[in-house]
């Protein structure tokens, strides 16, 4: 039963047959010929302690950082920081792999998302709560602080300052010293199939007008501008009522994944069903990243990554050397490196090619 929960959290549609059988063939094709990999330097000098070993799911790749890297970022001193699945949170300071788990203070398992505020606090949104790391020590908040739920799919800090909190039971909001629960009205949707909890919120996002969208397991998005709930579900044109993941682009339009139904993008009047249209394929859908020339990308689990110039896609998958169907995350820091990291561990992009990280990186 603990497998199938695991796999659940997850957050994607393989089966645990399929990663079983994955593991075993993927012993024998690690002997097979790969293609070249790109002239990136490998950077000899890095120093990184062993991969924790106390979790049922083995490493597909010899040297890989994890399994599974679930989210990317990249705070103000330039540390680059990997949410993993079962392993906490790695950093990579430039010269050093850290790896930060229970051992080291840190609260959870598995890291949904990375934010930092304007004094350099690093939050991490875990299994296990609400996690601060102040450059020392990690301060851990859960239900005994006022926490709705231990279970956080989300976080983000607002214009105010406001952290707002998505579990699996709801929304806590946080001034930094209390916190209170955020109750959001139930809106009724037809069939109504939850992955984790009907209460579940799954992520958060503040559009550049101050408004904030809920994405809710089961229930839509409800868009809250202060005063008043709007409601978006399939009703209204949305493709799916099971959010993954949200993002606004520089041109207001707020982009949408989803479980079940693929992506659509909303103008502020009209929704866009990419999937339902057939100009893309799969139907579980997340890390949305905008790059600085406009392309948005985005990836469609079991299908592959896919690059919008804004009249067409395209889609790279393992023709391209992507060695795996499981991206989750994607991300370009401030040196312009492109990440990219899901099911199998991270990966590189430089323009052409896609080439796995391993501990050794490449990382310049």
């Amino acid at each position: 039963m603990n497998i199938i929960k695991e796999a659940i959290k997850h957050k994607t549609a393989i089966p645990i047959l399929l990663i079983s059988l994955t593991i075993i063939l993927s012993v024998s094709m690690n002997s097979c010929t790969r293609k070249d990999k790109p002239n990136v330097k490998q950077d000899s000098t890095v120093k990184s302690e062993e991969i924790p070993n106390d979790d049922m799911v083995q490493l597909f790749y010899k040297g890989q950082l994890c399994h599974w890297v679930r989210c990317i970022f990249q705070d103000i001193k330039g540390d680059l920081w990997f949410g993993t699945n079962h392993y906490g949170v790695i950093r990579y300071n430039g010269d050093t792999l850290e790896y930060f788990t229970e051992k080291s203070g840190f609260a959870g398992s598995r890291v949904n998302e990375i934010i930092e505020d304007k004094k350099g606090n690093v939050w991490f949104a875990t299994s296990e709560g609400l996690t601060k790391y102040d450059g020392r020590s990690f301060t851990n908040y859960s239900m005994k602080d006022g926490l709705v739920n231990d279970e956080v799919w989300s976080v983000i800090i607002d214009r105010n300052y406001i952290f707002w909190i998505g579990t699996s039971e709801g929304i806590s909001r946080f001034d930094g010293a209390e916190f209170t629960t955020f109750p959001i009205p139930k809106v009724s949707v037809k069939d109504t199939t939850s992955m984790i909890s009907y209460n579940r919120v799954s992520h958060i996002l503040e559009d550049k007008n101050g408004n904030l969208w809920f994405g809710t397991d089961g229930f839509g998005i409800r868009k809250y501008d202060g005063k008043t709930f709007t409601n978006y579900t399939k009703l209204n044109g949305l493709c799916d009522n099971n959010i993954a993941e949200m993002m606004e682009d520089k041109e207001g339009n707020i982009w949408i994944g989803t479980m079940h139904g693929g992506v659509s993008r909303y103008d502020g009047k009209t929704f866009t069903n990419f999937t339902r249209n057939g100009e893309i394929s799969g139907e579980e859908v997340y890390g949305f990243h905008e790059e600085k020339n406009g392309n948005i990308w985005f990836a469609a689990e079991n299908t592959g990554v896919y690059r919008f110039n804004g009249s067409s896609f395209t889609i790279f998958n393992a023709k391209d050397g992507l060695e795996t169907n499981g991206i989750q995350a994607i991300y370009e820091d401030k040196e312009g490196r492109f990440w990219l990291g899901g099911w199998k561990g991270l990966f590189r992009f430089d323009g052409k090619n896609f080439f796995p990280v391993t501990k050794n990186g490449p990382w310049l």
